[in-house]
């Protein structure tokens, strides 16, 4: 009598060739007996056994695997393998981004193999297409993206499962009951990933950080910071380093300075901002040039590198703008005080003067540290109201200053700066927006583009709790400050990057449009009655310049911008300089925000390292700093929009039963995104809550068609929409569809 295994029966292992071929080929450098194999499919009788062995010798036959040794096989690579990035779409297919390839591969949900949006991966690509697109499947992960996650705990008696709040996260995660944290079920919570077992069904992880309760408004804010990684507070340690600097303003210090605490120097920022990185001074010379001085605080005096400060900082590399709070990339003691500009103060700062005419060609440049007094402090809205009424054209009539309130809005909190404006800084502020103008002028007609994108900002109470929306646009006074922020920026790259021998730096650089992302472009605006010119690199700029004009005040305006901003290659730091389009500068940097920005800390740090006669730093150290910058920036940018979006969703919880006017701002095969003329909101309608008819998605019209009645809605038409549900732990606004604004 034969004895039975214990083990699992199975009669036939489905798809066993290309399971057989996927395990060998995941390893391929590895060999495999039948009994390995038989091992990783989780089977241990004698019919599967079988089964794999008469499989291992058909593969051979077909030189699809060979035996290496005596019962052991590797899979025959005749396949070439590539590497990518892998972006995943919420319902768990993706596309890989390769360089190899000048479109997207494909990869569907059953070929991912356990890659998670945004990993470096290895793949290969079949032979068959998917709609035209190629298609791959994912052999193995080579890096992570990320490891933590937010999501929502569910407990269970000696397990939990975590669902990730972003909805490209495709699997629960899996936590053992001893590693929740003492969480309570349903909490909020960042989870780190630490293994995905190879039979696993899911990943399995650790609560590290229990966040809160969903729908708290600390909870979700703190959740979108951790989505990132980005840090909330300052360690103790680094804190206490910073409290100790001596911030005092040492004649020893101002002895080794240019001296400029004389010459007429003011700031102008937002009305509610607490630092002050920047500051404009302004003379005329006896020769009748404008000296002109950007003066930048210096950051780099105090933090040094080597300290737990600087390592922090740099970690950080940005501070980051939610809609509520700031996250700085210094401590208090610094970005509010020591480096903060503030009005009466005497400061440390790091400049650039230039002297200039009326032309506002450059006849002399300095670069170099200096000691600065400002004497005034200026919201944009009290620049704005000096230069809206010709304050200070006439010395003699001081009266005028009496004009300034009748142009600012009420909702507008002033300081006295503009109702004690002495008149040679009134003076200072109109000479200077007058060169502004010229500059941006040139600016225009070398090529650069203007986005002056719509900014949404919200009016919150005590409780952070959106009671208004308005839009912050760009005015004369902000423009004012843009244009000498970017002469310094320009200037001091221009100085470092004209250097011969070479000498590195770090550049703020913006390639040219992609050719097809611009022809999407035109196929979009089209529909708008817009035509663009795409022949050469100025008539590509002069019709994007032209549309952005033509779409100003008009519905679509913000879906134009935002397409067009979306056309553009994205900005980034690096060591190699190939000049920025969007500017139309060959060379930039960042210099003048080194309160919020590293790379500008970085700039400081080697412009002055070659003032000093120093060597080329080392390219390849700076080249992986601009590329943790980068992605930090990144981050950032992501972090505030999601920030942008809750602080949306939140405001229109309390307007359910209003109907609002709205322009198709995006087409899909399961939706379309309207955005709300009045407030910018965003969210989405579903196809399958339309109704009055069967609506299919037709791509080339940018439209979805009723089937029966053939009624279309397009991407750009006025629609009438209500809303239908807010989740702010999702951060998802779904609209019921009225219909169309007639």
């Amino acid at each position: 009598m034969t004895r039975k295994k214990n083990g699992k029966s199975k009669k036939g292992i489905s798809n066993l060739t290309n399971t057989i071929l996927s395990i060998l080929k995941k390893d391929r450098n590895q060999s495999f007996n039948y009994k390995q194999i038989a091992a990783k499919l989780d089977v241990n009788d004698a019919s599967s056994r079988n089964q794999i062995i008469k499989k291992l010798a058909e593969l051979a036959v077909k030189k699809e695997v060979e035996e290496v040794e005596r019962g052991k096989f590797k899979a025959v690579i005749n396949t070439e393998y590539h590497t990518g990035i892998l972006d995943l779409a919420s319902k768990g297919n993706g596309y890989i981004i390769c360089d190899d390839f000048e479109d997207d591969v494909f990869i569907a949900s059953n070929n991912v193999n356990k890659a998670l949006n945004g990993d470096e991966v290895e793949f290969y690509v079949y032979k068959r297409r998917h709609r035209g697109k190629l298609e791959g499947e994912i052999t193995q992960v080579l890096k992570r993206d990320k490891s933590e996650y937010v999501g929502v705990i569910q407990l269970h008696d000696k397990y939990a499962f975590v669902i990730a709040d972003s909805n490209k996260m495709y699997k629960d995660i899996f936590v053992p009951i001893n590693k929740t944290l003492k969480a309570e079920d349903g909490d909020k919570v960042l989870v780190k990933l630490e293994d995905w077992p190879e039979k696993a069904d899911s990943p399995y992880g650790k609560v590290i950080q229990v966040l809160g309760k969903p729908g708290d408004h600390n909870t979700e804010i703190h959740s979108i910071l951790a989505e990132y990684g980005l840090p909330y507070e300052f360690p103790h340690e680094v804190e206490e380093f910073a409290n100790n600097i001596d911030t005092t303003i040492t004649k020893e210090e101002i002895a080794k300075r240019r001296d400029m605490r004389k010459d007429l120097t003011f700031t102008i920022d937002p009305k509610d901002a607490k630092d002050f990185d920047d500051a404009l001074s302004f003379k005329i010379l006896k020769n009748g040039l404008y000296e002109i001085g950007v003066h930048i605080a210096d950051v780099s005096h105090y933090l040094q590198e080597g300290t737990v400060l600087d390592d922090e900082a740099y970690e950080r590399a940005t501070s980051v703008y939610l809609v509520d709070r700031v996250v700085p990339m210094l401590p208090e003691i610094l970005s509010n005080n020591a480096c903060s500009l503030r009005p009466h103060e005497e400061k440390f700062t790091f400049s650039a003067v230039f002297q200039m005419n009326d032309k506002c060609e450059i006849k002399n440049e300095w670069f170099g540290r200096t000691v600065t007094y400002s004497d005034a402090r200026f919201a944009y809205e009290e620049a704005q109201a000096v230069i809206e009424n010709n304050i200070g054209l006439k010395p003699d009539e001081i009266s005028q200053l009496d004009k300034i309130d009748t142009t600012i809005p009420q909702e507008v909190s002033l300081t006295d700066t503009a109702y004690n404006t002495a008149p040679e800084i009134a003076q200072a502020i109109l000479k200077m927006d007058e060169l502004a103008k010229k500059m941006r002028n040139k600016r225009m007609s070398s090529g650069a583009i203007s986005f002056d994108k719509v900014e949404v900002k919200f009016n919150l109470d005590e409780n952070a709790n959106p009671v208004g929306v308005f839009f912050k646009t760009s005015k004369d006074a902000n423009k004012l400050i843009e244009e000498f922020m970017l002469l310094a920026n320009r200037k001091v790259s221009e100085f470092v990057g004209k250097q011969s021998p070479k000498q590195t730096f770090v550049y703020r650089v913006h390639d040219e449009p992609d050719e097809s992302k611009l022809a999407n472009l035109q196929g979009i605006v089209s529909r708008f009655g817009y035509k663009l010119n795409f022949k050469d690199r100025k008539t590509t700029s002069a019709s994007l310049n032209s549309l952005l004009k033509d779409v100003n005040g008009k519905k679509e305006q913000n879906l134009v911008d935002t397409l067009t901003i979306r056309t553009m290659s994205k900005a980034e730091y690096t060591t190699h300089n190939i000049g920025h389009y969007g500017l139309a500068f060959d060379y930039y940097s960042h210099f003048t925000s080194p309160i919020r920005r590293y790379p500008d800390v970085m700039a400081h740090r080697l412009l002055q390292h070659y003032l000093d006669g120093g060597k080329s730093a080392n390219e390849a150290i700076y080249e992986e700093k601009c590329k943790h910058s980068s992605n930090m920036e990144n981050l950032a940018t992501k972090a505030e929009r999601d920030s942008i979006k809750y602080m949306q969703i939140k405001f229109m919880q309390d307007h359910k039963d209003e109907n609002f006017a709205g322009v198709i701002s995006g087409v899909t095969d399961w939706g379309i995104y309207v955005e709300i003329i009045e407030n910018k909101c965003e969210g989405m309608v579903s196809v399958r809550d339309m109704k009055d008819d069967h609506y299919a998605f037709d791509q080339e019209q940018f439209a979805v068609i009723g089937r029966n009645t053939k009624t279309m809605y397009q991407l750009g038409d006025e629609v009438i929409v209500k809303v239908k549900n807010t989740d702010l732990v999702k951060k998802h606004l779904d609209f019921t569809l009225i219909g169309k604004n007639e």
